[in-house]
């Protein structure tokens, strides 16, 4: 949970004329009905309509002053629980009234402004707030759409018993609401490029250690006094520390072509969603393998990218790692790029470990990019969504077989991948056991089929 920001609205300000517009339906009917009984009254010479029309009119003008002279603070703060949640589930907001001031509260309205995509805009009634009180409610929301909404800023009205006048007041902090991608669980499978610890593979890299790690460093607050290198302090005339063995991590790179001519079709059940979805669902899962993970997309950026190699996991905590890609895959969009070279030329060499592509349409010089950005890498796995199998054929039933795409996909096993056709509805725990039953029969059969080991 994360706590929302904290308001302020003061129930003084503006003038006679504000107080004026705050005239309600009811309040302005009041108002011309007290004029046009005086005027016919002043007509016909009838006091008693005079008097009846002097108290119409007169109401709803006591009620705006009253408003307009009523002094008091209240402050309004907003939680969101939680302030991440996957796309298709709830969440929900807490508002939270404080009454500041020394005089008790009237009869408040609260409305919070939210995007339509969210649901309805909520509106609550809040009783007499004695002084120094509070009131607290809460509303839920729900969106299908990954992204970041705005949530307020908070609109408090205060109306007269009548009915006859309403101020509004506006408090000045909003909070974020952030919906990420679905995350699918994936089944545990032995995958190629796994460091020796845990897996098979021959990439890895230090986890928990820093490049001043290497070699013995100074003495920091905090170290065991066993690891001294009294040899080396000797020398130095510092106290320096031995690196103790440190276990190793695995790598892993998780590619989105984010292409915007790669895709066809929009809303949530779209292939490039399923495709964000399923590069949300392989980083959790490779972070809860003990991976060092990164983003990297078909634009050449790379998420976290804070360390000199640009991977998470090792130098950070998971959670946080976690949470700064699921923010990041939240907002991602298509991108106006024709090509992978980016994301081609953002790989080392044989140092990335896995990779791990979400891929949409390709050409024949894609596919040929795609094949020499397997020579960079300890493993390759490829997941290939095509635009005819998730747009023009309804879902459950087969189209016509697409040549291309079956060259496409040729190609990249030919290369060492490790590719599977994505159909449209596909189940990514199903189709990543798929590419370990292929892995495993290539590997049998002396395939490169399989990506490597």
């Amino acid at each position: 949970m994360t706590a929302g920001g904290t308001g302020h609205a003061e129930e003084s300000g503006g003038g006679l004329r504000t107080a004026l517009a705050g005239l309600t339906t009811r309040g302005r009917s009041f108002l011309a009905a007290g004029v046009a009984a005086g005027v016919c009254a002043y007509v016909l010479g009838q006091s008693d309509l005079l008097r009846v029309g002097l108290l119409l009119a007169v109401l709803p003008l006591l009620c705006a002053t009253v408003l307009y002279r009523t002094r008091y603070r209240v402050t309004g703060s907003r939680r969101l629980s939680p302030a991440r949640v996957p796309a298709g589930s709830e969440a929900r907001v807490h508002l939270r009234m404080d009454n500041v001031s020394r005089l008790p509260t009237g009869l408040l309205m609260l409305q919070d402004r939210v995007p339509y995509v969210l649901g309805p805009r909520p509106r609550f009634v809040l009783d007499r707030m004695e002084a120094g009180g509070h009131r607290e409610v809460s509303y839920r929301v729900r969106s299908d759409l990954r992204g970041r909404y705005p949530l307020g800023p908070l609109q408090l009205r205060l109306a007269d018993p009548f009915g006859l006048c309403e101020l509004t007041r506006s408090f000045s902090t909003y909070d974020t609401l952030t919906v990420i991608p679905r995350v699918e669980p994936l089944p545990p499978v032995r995958l190629s490029g796994e460091a020796k610890g845990y897996g098979d593979g021959r990439q890895r890299s230090l986890a928990l250690a820093g490049e001043d790690d290497v070699i013995p460093r100074g003495y920091r607050h905090g170290d065991d006094l066993r690891r001294v290198h009294w040899r080396l302090t000797a020398r130095y005339g510092e106290l320096m520390v031995r690196r103790e063995e440190q276990p190793q991590r695995a790598r892993c790179t998780v590619l989105l072509d984010t292409r915007g001519i790669a895709y066809a079709g929009a809303g949530p059940d779209a292939a490039f969603e399923w495709a964000v979805s399923g590069a949300a669902s392989t980083l959790v899962h490779m972070l809860e393998r003990g991976f060092s993970v990164r983003l990297l997309t078909d634009t050449g950026t790379s998420v976290p990218g804070e360390s000199a190699d640009g991977f998470a996991g090792a130098t950070q905590e998971s959670a946080d790692a976690a949470g700064l890609m699921m923010d990041t895959l939240a907002v991602v969009d298509h991108s106006d790029g024709a090509g992978l070279s980016r994301a081609y030329d953002a790989l080392r060499g044989g140092s990335e470990g896995l990779l791990i592509a979400f891929l949409g349409d390709l050409d024949e010089e894609q596919a040929t990019v795609l094949a020499r950005m397997r020579r960079r890498s300890g493993g390759a796995l490829a997941f290939l969504l095509e635009s005819d199998a998730w747009v023009r054929q309804p879902s459950g039933v087969p189209g016509p077989p697409d040549g291309n795409g079956e060259r496409r996909l040729r190609m990249l096993r030919e290369a060492g991948w490790t590719a599977v056709k994505v159909p449209r509805g596909a189940d990514l725990a199903d189709l990543w056991r798929q590419t370990d039953r292929q892995r495993t029969s290539a590997a049998a059969t002396g395939s490169p089929m399989g990506g490597g080991s």
